[in-house]
């Protein structure tokens, strides 16, 4: 029964979130209020039905859906989807609505095509994954992406809408919180590391690219706060820190192996993030 539900849930979250990003950019690009209303309503519908998915998941296999690649997927997405509907309604940033929704659907489309396995896998965690340390890894980890999807739509309005008239500081602020959630994620898989393989940095090929991300965004937060950098160029080094954040969970999950892939080989195509 759960997995039915989870199957069709997926499907139902998929959807909502592809419809939702399509009414977004419509109802943007047309001035249509009434639209631009319907697509909060099914993102909220899609982000309520993600934790629900997250729940069953969690009923499923008896423990937090933190541990393989489609629930940290799925946890990161609806985080993000949540975050963007608190942002939306305190600040009227609707416009960023469209490119925020097309990333959750994207990231939907990936847990159905190359995931969906993960989704029914009941298999007991190994040793290395029961540990304290995993939520606080993953969660933070999870956060700071979230934080990072979002300040990658913000800069994406700026870039390709010339009249978008999006002041840098939220993407700034946004960029900080997450930097500070990476920190944390990064220094708790440290602790982690060395009580696991008893080292705290390996260079592990994980380690070597979410420091890469790290030396990105502090460069970013660095010459904003030291020259009020912003702009065109600012953005792109946004999108760029952005498109280090999922090579780091997928490029170097599936193309790069190393001590974070060795779930890969034990349980299923599980990893963590």
């Amino acid at each position: 029964m759960v997995i039915t539900l989870i199957k069709a849930t997926i499907y139902w979250v998929a959807i909502l979130y592809a419809l939702a990003a399509g009414l977004y950019f419509w109802g943007e690009a047309a001035g249509k209020r009434p639209v631009l209303r319907l697509a909060w309503i099914l993102a909220g519908t899609g982000c309520f039905s993600n934790l629900l998915l997250l729940v069953l998941r969690g009923i499923l296999t008896g423990r937090l859906p933190l541990s393989n690649g489609s629930e940290f997927l799925l946890s990161f997405t609806w985080i993000t989807v949540g975050l963007y509907l608190c942002l939306e309604t305190r600040r009227q940033l609707k416009g960023v609505g469209g490119y925020v929704m097309f990333i959750a659907a994207l990231f939907m489309l990936i847990v159905l095509m190359v995931m969906k396995g993960q989704l029914m896998e009941t298999s007991p965690l190994m040793p290395a994954l029961k540990s304290p340390w995993l939520s606080i890894h993953v969660l933070t980890a999870a956060l700071a992406y979230a934080g990072f999807t979002l300040a990658a739509g913000l800069a994406a309005k700026k870039l390709f809408q010339a009249d978008a008239g999006l002041m840098p500081d939220p993407i700034y602020r946004i960029i900080a919180a997450a930097f500070a959630l990476l920190s944390l994620s990064i220094v708790s898989g440290a602790v982690w590391a060395e009580q696991v393989w008893g080292s705290y940095w390996t260079w592990d090929p994980k380690e070597t690219w979410a420091l890469i991300t790290w030396i990105i965004y502090a460069l970013y937060l660095h010459l904003y706060k030291k020259q009020n950098w912003q702009g065109r160029y600012a953005c792109l080094v946004v999108m760029t820190g952005y498109l280090l954040v999922l090579f780091t969970f997928f490029g170097v999950n599936f193309l790069l192996p190393g001590l974070h892939s060795y779930a890969v080989q034990c349980i299923n195509n599980t990893f963590v993030c």
